[in-house]
């Protein structure tokens, strides 16, 4: 269809409006920017391939920050740390196949949002939640029995001008999760906030963004509290299952 007969518009106007879109599109990071990244868990994953029905972590710089402390941090439980650092949710989306479904694993953490409403402008509450439903809807048509794990939007000291709206798209994951039996969400966002609602100012490091090693106490206390309850079980049944191979 031609742009300029469908909306009735000027030469110079439909040049305007294409050259704005353009505009729009170029803002849009790249996916592939993480390619080295991928393929740096691709030649880990050659060298020994993690175990199928494990837990996959995966996420931004949050995530990827905490990919060497999660084992201890969650043990007993069997965990595939595939965090990359700087992702919003259109990159995990992009990548999902290679850093969790690729595992076949028994759930998938997932920590997204933080950049996404970081960016500017943020993105829209609406397309987070779009490409999260996409997320979910790829995974359960390859493992209709996998378990997602959403964790809340983290506050940040650095990142305080955009926590409404970082809360708001918290309370989209939660409403998700409250209509999909196989998905839940973790609030890991109340722990690291004082009883008045303020933001605590000992938990990160020099940046005010990223947890140090209090905050990451914190945050991996919370996320192992929420995890076995529901995760226990199958975690015997996947170390039974090592163990009679």
């Amino acid at each position: 269809m031609d742009l300029k007969k469908a909306l009735n518009l000027p030469l110079f106007a439909v040049f305007v409006l294409q050259l704005f879109s353009f505009h729009l599109l170029a803002k849009v990071p790249d996916p592939t920017r993480f390619e080295q990244a991928i393929i740096k868990f691709e030649q880990q994953d050659a060298i020994k391939m993690p175990p199928k029905g494990a837990i996959v972590l995966t996420g931004s710089s949050s995530i990827a920050r905490w990919n060497h402390e999660a084992h201890a941090a969650l043990a007993p439980l069997t965990v595939i740390p595939r965090g990359f650092g700087g992702s919003n949710m259109n990159d995990l989306l992009y990548y999902i196949d290679r850093v969790a479904i690729k595992y076949q694993p028994r759930a998938i953490l997932i920590y997204e949002g933080d950049n996404d409403t970081a960016l500017t402008p943020p993105v829209p509450k609406t397309d987070i939640l779009r490409q999260l439903q996409h997320i979910i809807s790829n995974v359960h048509q390859v493992l209709p029995d996998t378990r997602i794990y959403l964790l809340s939007v983290k506050p940040s000291v650095s990142r305080r001008a955009v926590w409404p709206l970082a809360m708001d798209v918290s309370r989209g994951y939660q409403l998700i999760a409250d209509t999909h039996p196989l998905v839940h969400y973790i609030d890991v966002a109340t722990p690291l906030l004082k009883q008045n609602g303020e933001i605590m100012q000992d938990i990160f490091i020099h940046d005010d963004l990223h947890l140090n090693d209090k905050g990451n106490k914190i945050w991996g206390e919370t996320i192992k509290a929420a995890l076995m309850p529901i995760e226990a079980k199958y975690e015997q049944r996947l170390v039974t299952n090592m163990h009679t191979k």
